[in-house]
């Protein structure tokens, strides 16, 4: 999924409304396996100025990236954080693990060539999954057709609950960006039907 799908899906179960300040954590943990690339992509474009083509069919590939990777979408580490956060009470750090174990359980499905070690260091297993959320060979459209429509209507339920402004504008955002990427998906298809 896409990472800021993450974060307003997984504020849509764990928020509540007498719980609001737990929200910032619930998104922090939502985008938090995936800060990891995001840094790598920034070394590999800007840093190393490697060509898109390189970064994401060898760079990205590298045993040291990947093990990053596998590291902060690890379910057994995350829930490891999370039984020790609960051992010592500390409410604010479990909801945080519980976010990022929602968000490793949000990909698993999704993912197929680009699959995850979500089991990482205890196994190397990927789960390769017959769709992708963005891989046209894989169902691609129809993935991030239902993705749209689960942030949608997830951002319903979290509207209601998300106090600041900035948090109100960028869920709003957020949906501009995938109706305006849906619509362009939809003329584009529409145009080499024609």
């Amino acid at each position: 999924m896409k990472t800021p799908s993450h974060a307003i899906i997984n504020l849509a179960i764990l928020g509540r409304t007498q719980h609001s300040e737990l929200n910032l954590l619930i998104v922090t943990g939502g985008i938090l396996p995936d800060i990891p690339i995001f840094l790598f992509y920034f070394w590999a474009k800007y840093i190393a100025r490697l060509p898109e083509a390189t970064i994401w069919s060898k760079a990205y590939y590298e045993p040291f990236v990947q093990n990053i990777v596998a590291l902060f979408h690890s379910i057994p580490l995350a829930v490891i954080g999370w039984l020790i956060a609960y051992y010592f009470g500390w409410q604010s750090v479990q909801i945080l693990f519980l976010s990022m174990i929602l968000h490793s359980l949000g990909d698993l499905p999704v993912h197929n060539d680009d699959a995850h070690r979500h089991f990482f260091p205890f196994s190397n297993y990927r789960f390769i999954s017959p769709i992708s959320y963005w891989d046209r060979k894989h169902y691609g459209s129809i993935v991030s057709v239902v993705e749209m429509l689960l942030v949608l209507l997830s951002s319903f339920r979290v509207f209601g609950f998300v106090h600041s402004y900035i948090g109100k504008a960028l869920l709003i955002l957020v949906n501009g960006f995938y109706l305006i990427g849906a619509a362009s998906f939809y003329i584009r298809s529409l145009v080499s039907s024609s």
